[in-house]
């Protein structure tokens, strides 16, 4: 029953932002993916079944994941001109991972 929740959350999801970019505000589309469903997920799962300074730990890592996102968008804003759409989200998402890596590969070297 927990799963159909999940994918009936996100197929909702899908549908708004289906319906979001179809309308004048269409940008808005962009930010309905950034509402913190997963981190309100984690955060409470961090702190009921870890400490405080572990869930304040976790959230201070959120907040530089925006750099990999950011990177995501920066890359997409660029290729778009130079790339077809799909191509485009490949190497953004790509230049995400590589990001994520950095970070993570730095926060661990830093956190030890």
């Amino acid at each position: 029953m927990d799963l159909i929740f999940k994918a009936t959350l996100g197929a909702a999801v899908v549908v708004i932002l289906a319906m979001l970019a179809k309308t004048k505000n269409y940008y808005i589309a962009g930010l309905v993916p950034l509402f913190p469903t997963f981190a309100l997920i984690a955060h409470y799962i961090v702190g009921k079944g870890r400490s405080l300074d572990d869930l304040k730990t976790t959230i201070v890592f959120g907040m530089w994941s925006i750099i990999p996102y950011f990177v995501y968008l920066a890359t997409l804003y660029v290729m778009v001109d130079r790339m077809r759409l799909e191509a485009s989200l490949a190497v953004a998402a790509v230049a995400w991972l590589m990001a994520a890596t950095v970070l993570v590969t730095v926060w661990v070297r830093f956190q030890s």
